[in-house]
């Protein structure tokens, strides 16, 4: 682990996400302690070389760090913390997961070909950490090598995505991967809602809507909405609608009352009473902070 440690100080990254030469490869660093904050991953493999971070999902806590990769397979409003300091500091590289190149893996694995042991027996997590073995290491290493070269990175570098997602497949967090691949059970209908979601959240939309669409009863859908976010289908809307609104204050400086009207909300008084309790300070402050930075 320590050659994945001297690749990564060989970029010299500054803090936070950075885009590698390679489309849907970002690098993470921070130099930090982040304290338990709220954020969304979009469905990705996030790799640690140094430090670790722990995730918060209702009454679930998990951990990703050296020995332990990170796969999300639908995005997931969770809580975060980061764990580093200046001498060590947190070091992640975090890789989109390209449905075509699934369902192609999918294909060529085949129904003889180990498949019938993935098979789900029930509504798999939308997120969660898998081991860290020595395959899925060395590929990682071999993809850092790559793109310190904009040529190999264009050249290797998708072959090395297509490894990297194929070792995740043989991990322990496949059976999400599978699910949301095959396009069928509950976790794929599921996964039909969370998009709609995330394309219409400013809608007035509600659970019956949501069933509809992933053609299941409103009990049958409010308990396997469940089983995969961990989040009741309302309370999965209300924050993808805070986060949205937060990259709206925080990018476009977007004053309250527009970023409430933008997301959906109909009262501004409790769009910024929800804001402050799920993010801890008002949209008013997080405005404030982001002009100091």
């Amino acid at each position: 682990m320590s050659l994945m440690i001297e690749l990564f100080e060989l970029f010299d990254l500054p803090e936070l996400f950075t885009e590698s030469s390679l489309k849907g490869v970002r690098f993470f660093k921070s130099r930090h302690h982040t304290p338990r904050t709220p954020l969304i991953y979009d469905p990705g493999i996030f790799i640690v070389a140094q430090g670790r971070k722990k995730g918060y999902l209702a009454d679930r806590v998990f951990q990703y760090d050296a020995n332990n990769y990170l796969v999300t397979s639908v995005p997931i409003p969770f809580e975060c913390e980061t764990l580093a300091t200046s001498e060590a500091p947190f070091l992640g590289l975090y890789i989109d997961i390209e449905m075509t190149v699934l369902h192609e893996l999918i294909g060529q694995l085949g129904e003889n070909n180990g498949i019938e042991d993935k098979k789900i027996s029930k509504t798999p997590k939308g997120v969660g950490p898998a081991e860290m073995d020595e395959e899925m290491c060395d590929a990682v290493v071999r993809l850092l090598k790559c793109l310190k070269s904009k040529t190999e990175a264009r050249i290797l570098g998708p072959g090395l995505i297509k490894e990297i997602l194929y070792r995740a497949l043989c991990g322990t967090q496949a059976s999400s991967l599978y699910a949301l691949a095959t396009h069928t059970g509950n976790f794929a209908r599921v996964s039909r809602a969370l998009k709609s979601i995330h394309s219409d959240y400013a809608s007035k939309l509600d659970v019956e809507q949501l069933s509809g669409l992933a053609s299941m009863s409103v009990s049958t859908f409010h308990r396997a909405f469940k089983e995969v976010t961990s989040e009741s289908p309302v309370q999965y809307l209300k924050k993808i609608r805070l986060s949205k609104a937060r990259d709206f204050i925080r990018n476009d400086q977007m004053k309250a009352y527009i970023a409430a009207d933008k997301v959906g909300y109909e009262s501004v008084s409790q769009f910024s009473r929800e804001f402050k309790r799920y993010f801890g300070q008002s949209p008013a402050e997080m405005i404030k902070e982001s002009r100091m930075l």
